[in-house]
């Protein structure tokens, strides 16, 4: 007789038992074995990116495989926000996403619209042939799929910033992240997270979201900027990733066993 499964709790889950903002980091290095090891490392959730780094659907299935069993969260950001993208994450197992670069609430609601099935949206059924539905061993996947999956936008443009209000209010839509990189950059500022104009339009993103009983994220590595926008009120935050983790623990290594040459030090994460 095949097992019946229970589905995990997803992002939305941890998010309502929390009495704290929850802390996560990224994962962009593409690998099982890494993502595990973050796993362990005791924080709340792991992001797996798909946007900015060499992941496909193969490495990102590896990667929820390895860190299942641990005590994390995992979140998968698609590169983009389309449908057939979207179906295809949720098949693997992906139980929250994270969709970048949605401008307007018309896109939240395409979001939505791709991760729910009809009549309610236009997700592609195959749960006999996916793993999200373990192949048919979870009861009533079809029914309750929506219950199981929490969808989360990207506000990462001036346009998202001037529709936040919309964005939020979008039904279906289970919290929003703020992404300070790019919307540095449709600012006109290119690479200064922290400048002031940047600042304040996330600070104005988390009071839209909070005022509309909507849970809010942000990225922010600086501890300085983290430790401002966790009393801004945000409901979780990325600290980290595993490659600039790594990227700048080497270079200390070489910084204390390399004689110095003439190259400046980093400026980035």
């Amino acid at each position: 007789m095949p097992l019946r499964i229970k589905p995990a709790p997803s992002f939305k889950d941890a998010l309502a038992a929390a009495d704290r903002p929850l802390a996560g980091m990224w994962v962009c290095s593409g690998s099982p074995l890494v993502a595990e090891i973050c796993a362990g490392a005791g924080l709340d959730w792991l992001l797996v990116d798909a946007e900015h780094s060499p992941n496909g659907l193969e490495s990102i299935l590896a990667q929820l495989q390895a860190v299942n069993g641990y005590p994390v969260t995992a979140v998968v950001r698609p590169p983009v926000n389309d449908a057939v993208v979207i179906k295809q994450y949720l098949d693997l197992g992906a139980q929250s996403l994270l969709i970048p670069m949605v401008h307007t609430a018309d896109d939240a609601a395409a979001a939505v619209a791709a991760a729910r099935y009809p009549p309610h949206g236009v997700r592609g059924v195959g749960s006999a042939l996916a793993r999200s539905a373990r192949w048919n061993r979870i009861p009533d996947y079809l029914a309750t799929a929506a219950e199981t999956i929490t969808l989360m936008v990207q506000i990462e443009s001036t346009q998202a910033v001037e529709n936040a209000a919309g964005i939020v209010a979008a039904d279906g839509i289970d919290a929003v992240f703020i992404g300070p990189s790019d919307l540095a950059a449709s600012m006109g500022v290119l690479g200064q997270q922290e400048h002031p104009d940047v600042v304040a339009a996330v600070e104005h993103c988390i009071k839209v979201a909070k005022a509309a009983g909507k849970p809010v994220g942000v990225n922010a590595f600086a501890q300085e900027t983290a430790r401002r926008y966790l009393d801004a009120g945000v409901d979780f935050i990325l600290v980290g990733a595993d490659v600039a983790l790594l990227a700048r623990g080497s270079e200390a290594l070489a910084n204390t066993y390399v004689p110095a040459s003439d190259a400046g030090p980093t400026t980035s994460y």
